[in-house]
């Protein structure tokens, strides 16, 4: 759809700001996204559901208060150093889609492909579809305190967040993007007031909780790694921010900054709030609490203790505002790139947003709400989205070396990286002596499809 032949009048948004004209390529997406929107993006992904259910799941692996606190301290390090790399993906290919874009430019269209393929079956509906349950239970577990919500009920719920912010979506990017900051603020300050009542509660000498951190630390290292598994899931989003780079201003400026702000702050924020669970909570109430900062919340905000529900229920929609956001670009990219139908690359030129992206996002994502269980569709998503993560840094490794002249505003220290890396692969295929045969086999078929990917592009000519 081309501009040229619109009048200038029509070439407005709903903000009154004009739109760009771009000869070659028709429509384009306008840098509407400033620093403080791509903070409050990167932010208001990463903390949803995950800091206030979390804790349990990595208290349980752990096996101590203090194994638990280098977990989330460890998570939190693992991913600043996947999203460096990201901002270096980012400035060096200033594309929006993110992942796909960089395993496009590094390994070429078939491997960009698959995982294309598997983000708009599994990847970004499902996640859309977690948030937008975990929200639709909060938000009614007040009006069913001795039992579980209904699950109809629930999909309903879950049904209209997602048009709502479909259509804020659909409507204004500046919206969508307001919207994002304003319950990322409301998120963090939700998070304060755990950390400010903890650190009273430790003030008035209540402190028996933090005697004897390490007495039960696990030794298994299968253990250690689902620990590390749950702390992971509650980092995840941090690299949602490359989704959007075209739509960023400056973004050889503002992408590294946003991702040097947002990481330590979450890291900070998350291991502060873990110290204020552990300080109010002994172990045994954290392990047999669903929801730990509810549980948090009736132990120390008495009549206000409903606040904290909610919170949970207003983090998850900020989540899921930010991650309809972020994926509608992942479909419109994949489309202008031709490997979707044309019609996803089209753009409302009255609203100036990738409304056939986002509707079709929506329609995947409400399909999806069939099912109420949250952890399984946790399991489709979890994996495949870490195993195309390692792909993307693995393009970086590979660009480094078979386009070395090319452009790099922000370089990472990749030797570091590498280095810290080897950690996790160590425990999952050394350390860890007696694997499970899915494993070994999961494991065994990833080898064999990379070899056979290889090998058919060296035959192809593509890596010479």
């Amino acid at each position: 759809m081309s501009l040229n032949n619109i009048p200038e009048k029509q070439l407005m948004n709903p903000e009154g700001q004009k739109k760009e004209r771009d000869y070659v390529n028709g429509v384009k997406l306008g840098k509407e996204l400033g620093l403080l929107n791509g903070i409050a993006l990167i932010v208001g992904i990463i903390v949803g559901s995950g800091i206030f259910v979390s804790p349990r799941g990595v208290l349980q692996e752990a096996g101590s208060i203090g194994m638990a606190l280098i977990v989330w301290i460890s998570c939190g390090v693992i991913s600043m150093l996947g999203a460096l790399c990201y901002a270096e993906l980012g400035t060096a290919i200033p594309k929006s889609g993110g992942d796909y874009a960089y395993i496009y430019e590094a390994f070429g269209p078939l491997p960009a492909f698959l995982f294309l393929w598997v983000a708009v079956l599994i990847i970004m509906p499902v996640g859309s579809a977690i948030a937008a349950l975990t929200f639709a239970n909060y938000i009614l577990e007040p009006f069913f305190p001795d039992c579980a919500p209904p699950p109809n009920g629930v999909r309903l719920i879950a049904a209209v967040v997602i048009c709502l912010l479909l259509f804020v979506n659909c409507y204004s990017v500046k919206l969508a993007a307001s919207v994002q900051d304003v319950f990322t603020f409301a998120k963090i300050i939700a998070l304060i007031i755990i950390i400010v009542a903890g650190l009273v509660h430790i003030g008035m000498g209540n402190t028996h909780n933090f005697q004897n951190t390490f007495e039960g630390t696990t030794t298994e290292p299968g253990y250690i790694a689902l620990a590390f598994y749950s702390g992971i899931f509650s980092y995840s989003g941090w690299n949602y921010l490359n989704f959007v780079t075209e739509e960023l201003k400056d973004p050889y400026r503002n992408l590294p900054r946003a991702i040097y702000i947002s990481l330590p702050l979450v890291t900070v924020v998350y291991v502060m709030t873990n110290v204020a669970y552990f300080a109010v909570l002994s172990p045994h109430e954290i392990l047999s609490s669903n929801a730990v900062a509810v549980t948090f919340g009736e132990r120390m905000l008495g009549v206000m203790a409903w606040v904290m529900p909610v919170s949970v229920a207003l983090s998850t929609f900020g989540g899921l505002n930010g991650g309809i956001f972020a994926s509608s670009r992942l479909f419109y990219v994949g489309a202008r790139e031709g490997q979707l139908p044309a019609f996803l690359a089209m753009i409302n030129t009255s609203y100036f947003t990738p409304m056939s992206s986002l509707l079709f996002l929506g329609a995947l994502t409400l399909a999806y709400l069939s099912t109420v269980q949250v952890y399984t569709l946790i399991n489709y998503v979890t994996f495949s989205e870490a195993f195309f993560v390692m792909f993307s840094v693995a393009g970086l490794l590979w660009l480094r070396q078979k386009r070395p002249n090319l452009k790099r505003p922000i370089k990472t220290g990749i030797g570091a990286i590498i280095m810290l890396s080897g950690i996790p692969v160590y425990f999952f295929t050394i350390y860890w002596k007696n694997k499970p045969n899915c494993y070994k086999r999961l494991i065994g078929g990833i080898t064999t499809f990379i070899q056979k990917l290889l090998v058919s592009e060296l035959e192809n000519g593509k890596f010479e």
